[in-house]
């Protein structure tokens, strides 16, 4: 068994627990979040059938040719719906693109909310509907398990258990689906995933197909992460990061390549980024700014905060 990385939590002490559980629970995230910035989670309520068949159909979907791929591209979405082909995401530090395909399903808006009018429609594959029907009811499965966590995150801060409920209900956020091609020359500089930063409040990854997730620790070591099985990792964005003024971390990470030998290896990995709606306020707590720690940030919109991301990544000019 390879030494754990990241600590681990089990959220069904705060969602069923008693009221030791949830406070022990609201402590333990809190410190993962605030010294290593990822928790592995177990009794997450994401069904692991459902991920299994999400699995399935994105990896008949990956497989089909390039020119069906294309046809569910949409250059003018920015990546944010539909498909997204081999080398247009790159770090915002990088010159060079990920070694990496992708597609992405968006908020499905059904209670009449107005801002569904702000959200394009999500691209369906007529080839493969399985891959939009599970991947539809996963999105949802991630968003209630994302909102229990980040209310556990504003008890912790004590900002009052519902703090976020309303900010997230209809968020914009994404599942993203990525697909790793088996590499078949020596790569120009790049790795499957660059070193980055998530935008977001907090992302939900569940397991890859093969290894090579690492975090950068505070000793600025490259370590793996290995979540063990029905777990799923979480990390915080930073989004988050901004809004606590650096107390809570969102800390630098990357996909790098298998060793040559596992060269032909994919690698399909499933992480749902938790956006809030864009009018959320961003501007640092109050109680996260003190001597030791001054105001770092200016005001900002979660809005603007996400265009000027999606700029500097690429996907949007």
């Amino acid at each position: 068994m390879s030494k754990r990385t990241i600590p681990v939590v089990d959220l069904s002490k705060y969602v069923n627990g008693s009221a030791q559980d949830k406070a022990e629970f609201i402590k333990e995230l809190g410190y993962a979040f605030h010294e290593v910035g990822f928790v592995g989670v177990v009794n997450h309520g994401v069904p692991m059938d459902l991920v299994e068949e999400f699995y399935a159909s994105a990896k008949e979907f990956f497989s089909l040719s390039v020119d069906v791929k294309r046809k569910y591209e949409v250059v003018e979405l920015a990546g944010q719906r539909g498909y997204t082909s081999f080398g247009r995401e790159k770090a915002k530090q990088s010159e060079v693109a990920d070694l990496k395909e992708f597609y992405q399903f968006g908020q499905e808006v059904v209670d009449g909310d107005a801002i569904k009018s702000r959200y394009p429609d999500n691209i369906l594959v007529d080839e493969k509907p399985t891959f939009t029907n599970s991947g539809l009811r996963l999105y949802k499965a991630f968003e209630e398990s994302g909102r229990h966590l980040l209310r556990a995150i504003a008890e912790y801060l004590e900002l009052g258990v519902d703090y976020f409920d309303k900010k997230i209900h209809n968020g914009n956020s994404i599942l993203r689906a990525i697909h790793y091609p088996p590499i078949l020359s020596e790569p120009d500089s790049a790795i499957r995933a660059e070193e980055h930063e998530d935008i977001n409040l907090i992302t939900l990854l569940v397991g890859a197909s093969a290894g090579g997730l690492q975090l950068l620790n505070k000793q600025n070591e490259w370590l793996d992460i290995t979540p063990g099985e029905n777990e799923i990792v979480v990390n915080v964005g930073d989004m988050l990061q901004r809004l606590t003024n650096d107390y809570l971390k969102s800390t630098t990470h990357r996909v790098v390549n298998p060793p040559r030998e596992l060269w032909h290896t994919p690698r399909l990995s499933i992480p749902f980024f938790l956006h809030p709606r864009a009018e959320m306020d961003l501007t640092c707590l109050d109680r996260c700014i003190t001597e030791e720690r001054p105001l770092k940030y200016d005001p900002i919109t979660a809005g603007d905060y996400l265009d000027e991301r999606l700029r500097q990544i690429g996907l949007k000019k």
